[in-house]
């Protein structure tokens, strides 16, 4: 086979390339070969397929991924939504959603994926899911959070296989979760605040959503069993309320352990405290949820309930791309761990 270098055309001006037949004359293979060794097939020996690649980097030719695509029947895009049933007025700018979604975005895009978001307030509609899973627009779903939207999801998923999900974990469910042990999350909060000596609790959180629920149930139940007295201060999530609410409301507490739903919570509440005099964590302590970055920069540092974001996006585009495949998947509890920082006292 003659090796054709500069690839010269009639006029000894290199030839084009924008076709697969292009690449192929060039080549001196047929267009089938090219299109298997761009596409990395093992049926064309290595020594074949790196020389076609190289090639195709050098003239800069990229093949119709569109094309490619509706051969395949694929889009090559996933659908990310965000339902905000318990919380209308939360937005993505949120740091938890901000830290899962780029890392989810990482993933997809590192996997070829092209991504597409959807913030969804349901409302009094319960085919928010629906419309998106039979748009024909994507390939798969990842849901984050499940809101108070787990039977939306659910009935979604009882035929629409290639969907995961961010959440609680429920014995019984259909639909394919990637989450933290919210419960032991809650226990390992209480049990910390009433190690480290305190005598009263406050959850600070909205429990429509269920995995905040499941949170603060933990920590209620914990709360109970050691006979201390543990008060809901219905803190939102959004950013908007949310301070407000605690300037309202953390005046009147009279606890002196302070468990927040998120360390956004916690950040805001630690803010609020300074504010009217109360240091942490001698007058008061307060243990956050997540354990997000801004968690170890506050004043004092954040103790806090960390959840292991990383994994579990890795986990939920892994789990995706095996369920767009056809395969089943197992769901994925990660278990959560304590972060002890300064916002909690030292161990007696």
């Amino acid at each position: 086979m003659k090796n054709n270098e500069n690839h010269p055309g009639k006029n000894g001006e290199q030839q084009k390339v924008r076709t697969l037949a292009d690449l192929a004359r060039i080549a001196g293979v047929s267009a089938g070969t090219v299109s298997r060794a761009l596409a990395g097939k093992s049926l064309v020996n290595a020594e074949t397929r790196d020389r076609i690649q190289i090639l195709a980097r050098e003239h800069g030719f990229r093949p119709n991924q569109m094309a490619s695509k509706l051969r395949s029947q694929k889009t090559g895009l996933i659908g990310v939504v965000i339902p905000l049933g318990h919380e209308k007025r939360q937005h993505v700018s949120d740091p938890f959603f901000l830290t899962l979604l780029g890392q989810i975005a990482d993933e997809l895009t590192e996997s070829g994926y092209d991504v597409m978001l959807r913030r969804v307030i349901p409302d009094d509609t319960t085919d928010w899911l629906e419309r998106l899973t039979g748009s024909g627009m994507v390939d798969g779903v990842i849901v984050i959070g499940q809101s108070d939207q787990f039977d939306v999801i659910e009935s979604v998923a009882e035929h629409y296989h290639p969907m995961t999900v961010w959440g609680h974990r429920t014995p019984g469910q259909t639909h394919c979760v990637v989450g933290t042990d919210n419960a032991l999350g809650g226990r390992m909060a209480a049990e910390h605040l009433i190690a480290r000596g305190a005598r009263s609790l406050a959850f600070l959180g909205v429990t429509t959503g269920i995995e905040i629920r499941a949170r603060y149930e933990a920590a209620k139940a914990v709360a109970e069993a050691a006979g201390i007295p543990l008060v809901h201060l219905p803190i939102d999530l959004a950013a908007a309320t949310m301070g407000p609410q605690l300037e309202a409301a953390l005046p009147d507490c009279k606890a002196d352990g302070l468990f927040a739903a998120s360390d956004l919570i916690a950040m805001s509440a630690l803010r609020v405290l300074h504010q009217i005099g109360r240091k942490v964590p001698d007058d008061v302590q307060i243990v956050g949820f997540d354990d997000l970055l801004l968690a170890s920069q506050t004043m004092p540092p954040l103790t806090t309930i960390r959840q292991e974001i990383g994994l579990g996006a890795k986990a939920l585009v892994d789990k995706l791309k095996a369920r767009i495949s056809g395969e089943d998947t197992d769901h994925l509890v990660n278990a959560p761990q304590l972060i002890v920082r300064e916002s909690t006292r030292k161990a007696a």
